[in-house]
């Protein structure tokens, strides 16, 4: 069965991004700069079984914004590149992730029609040098350059670095449930995915 892989070097003013993506599994190895970005991205990848190797150089020293926002473009391409024509996979996923005293909840399809829906109040503004906020930028940036339909709700957290890793990791098992290989073809009743 064939691997499905691919590999994206994204270059700005702002940010130095390489990535390449097993959605079948591999190593692990991130680095980004910021440690809770990188601590959220390895989750990702450990919860939704990808290989996934991350290395970003950005402009940290105005804020996280662009490395967090630009790596979601980067990792969001990657994955419409490594799916190909999404066939022959389960297209929809949805899970709940509880974290201590918050929970979360994500529900996605492989579409090719991005669109995200995100609602979470986050308790505190930053995790380490993460700002929360960045959340819904990561999700939105993945979503649109993947081709995905996203909905993401922190139901509820007192802690934002409990909510926050909920949501990461509620958005990776829905997308391996997403990702399953289990049709002939591509599940839609016009015969494509776009």
């Amino acid at each position: 069965m064939k691997e499905r892989i691919a590999k994206l070097e994204r270059k700005t003013k702002e940010t130095d991004i390489e990535i390449a993506l097993c959605l079948d599994g591999g190593i692990v190895e991130v680095s980004t700069g910021i440690g809770f970005f990188d601590h959220m991205l390895t989750a990702f990848a450990v919860h939704s079984g990808f290989g996934l190797k991350v290395l970003v150089k950005g402009d940290l020293e105005v804020d996280c914004h662009h490395t967090v926002e630009d790596t979601g473009i980067a990792l969001g391409q990657c994955f419409a590149k490594a799916l190909g024509e999404k066939s022959n996979i389960a297209r929809y996923g949805s899970f709940y992730i509880p974290m201590d005293e918050s929970l979360a909840f994500a529900s996605l399809d492989i579409s090719g029609r991005p669109f995200i829906v995100f609602d979470a109040i986050f308790a505190q503004e930053k995790c380490g040098d993460y700002d929360t906020c960045m959340t819904v930028e990561f999700m939105r940036a993945f979503a649109y350059n993947a081709g995905i339909t996203l909905h993401v709700n922190g139901i509820y957290g007192d802690n934002a670095h409990h909510l926050t890793e909920a949501i990461y990791k509620a958005v990776a098992h829905a997308l391996a449930a997403a990702v399953k290989r289990e049709q002939n073809g591509v599940l839609s009743t016009k015969g494509v995915l776009c």
